[in-house]
């Protein structure tokens, strides 16, 4: 078959209206369709790589269905059309549309209906379920649906290799070679018991360092990790973390094997829980969305503003009970917003490395007393070289800006900025971990609640030294 000419031959794509095909795209889909036919997967692949992607989603919509069916399954996934989507309001708008639904029901329902689950993973929510709707009755798709978002059971991959603990070596890699062509990567092999349960796992390297005629009893790992279908994905991406493992096996209820959770799941969840921290961590809905309406923008942030709003009034009115030591003392008005600074930075820090360790699972529970020690001694060192580096500016200061008392306006400042540093640690390192105990997400700590609660901690430990060491 002759090569099609290289990607500077293709006219280029002209971005199409809602529901409307234009002439000046047909010699491009010409192109694409001879080079389809005569198998140029790379070099189709590289060309798609820099269009936009509401212009491949346009593509696939333009194309027969079974060009668009190989095509699809051609495309890389990375970035996925689920973090496409969320970032890029006309994507998610585009796959929405009418049209486009239905060219996709159609590609998924070529598809196996383990390839189409795996397929459905990659599109949002919303246009998922829309799509489901619009399939065939499948017991395996159906299946999709009767577990919670953000499960096990919703990102597993129903692909695998499973078979009899009794089944040999030899037998074992011959499956593999059979199964190659329908799971891409194999990294460990699964073995089951005579009532389909899983009793252990057989990395695939281990294999190849055995006797054809061993059985898998003799060399799998019987000491394995296994996850329920209803779990939170965010505690199947800590178990993986922490025990080291490529894939996580899925079992029901009766512990057969239903699924495992791929590398790529595994990278895809650390990547939306980032994310969903990193919104909550800003005072943000971790379900916010870039295209979300006026209406969810204002109920999302809201709460979160207006709890700011509560912790920045306690804040001044505990400024305001001190009015009288400020009427004596103008200068400590200079002082607030330092000590405020200091306060929610440390709080911050500390939270910020409280809520990673427990995403990632490297705070365990018996370890917690010797960490929060940890931060303790790290927060009085770090408040009392703040609070020296204070008082030596404020000694400088008075030499050239007359100040009343300026040793003991030193004393008190750095005093205040070693307290308020350490107890500010000592909070944002403790809340995040009680709100883990209590199953509330500890990225919330971080952000309105942490920053509020240091402010009107800082601001009374600082009166309060200042009226007990320099105006006392």
């Amino acid at each position: 078959m002759n090569q099609i000419a290289e990607s500077e031959t293709m006219p280029v794509w002209q971005r199409e209206p809602a529901n409307e095909a234009l002439d000046e795209n047909e010699d491009v889909l010409q192109h694409i369709r001879m080079m389809i036919k005569a198998d140029q997967r790379t070099e189709l692949v590289e060309i798609l790589k820099k269009w936009d992607p509401v212009d491949v989603m346009q593509l696939l919509t333009r194309l027969r269905l079974k060009q668009a069916r190989k095509l699809f399954q051609w495309l890389p996934s990375n970035p996925s059309i689920k973090v496409v989507a969320e970032l890029r309001s006309e994507f998610r708008s585009t796959l929405l549309e009418e049209a486009t639904l239905e060219q996709f029901r159609d590609i998924l329902h070529g598809l196996d209906p383990e390839d189409a689950i795996d397929v459905l993973n990659e599109f949002p929510d919303d246009v998922a379920e829309e799509l489901i709707a619009r399939l065939p009755a499948i017991d395996s798709l159906e299946g999709v649906k009767n577990y919670a978002e953000e499960s096990a059971g919703r990102v597993m991959a129903r692909k695998f290799v499973a078979l009899p603990e009794t089944c040999s070596v030899g037998d074992a890699i011959a499956q593999i070679r059979k199964e190659s062509d329908r799971i891409r990567k194999i990294f460990t092999i699964y073995a089951l018991d005579d009532k389909n349960r899983l009793t252990g796992t057989v990395e695939v390297g281990k294999l190849l360092l055995n006797d054809n005629s061993a059985p898998l009893s003799s060399i799998m790992n019987r000491d394995f990790i296994a996850v329920s279908a209803d779990m939170d994905q965010e505690e199947v991406l800590r178990i993986a973390r922490r025990k080291d493992m490529r894939t996580v096996p899925v079992v029901s209820a009766d512990g057969q094997l239903i699924g495992r959770v791929t590398p790529k799941q595994l990278s895809r969840i650390a990547s939306e829980e980032s994310a969903e921290d990193l919104l909550l961590m800003s005072g943000v809905s971790g379900e916010a969305k870039a295209d979300d309406t006026v209406f969810k923008i204002v109920k999302g942030r809201l709460p979160w503003l207006l709890t700011g709003l509560i912790g920045a009034s306690v804040a001044a009115t505990v400024v305001g009970s001190f009015e009288e030591q400020l009427a004596k003392a103008a200068i400590l008005a200079a002082f607030i917003p330092v000590t405020m600074s200091m306060a929610g930075n440390a709080g911050l820090q500390a939270s910020a490395v409280a809520v990673q360790g427990l995403a990632t699972g490297a705070i365990w529970s018996g370890d917690i007393l010797f960490r929060l020690f940890k931060e303790l001694m790290a927060a009085l060192v770090n408040g009392a070289i703040a609070g020296t580096i204070l008082a030596g500016l404020v000694l400088i200061v008075s030499q050239v800006v007359p100040i009343e008392a300026p040793h003991q306006l030193a004393l008190a400042t750095s005093l205040s900025l070693l307290c308020v540093t350490t107890l500010a640690a000592m909070v944002g390192a403790t809340v995040p971990i009680i709100l883990d105990k209590v199953g509330i997400d500890p990225a919330m700590a971080i952000g309105v609640f942490i920053t509020s609660s240091n402010d009107i901690l800082g601001v009374l430990i600082f009166f309060l030294m200042a009226t007990t060491f320099y105006l006392g």
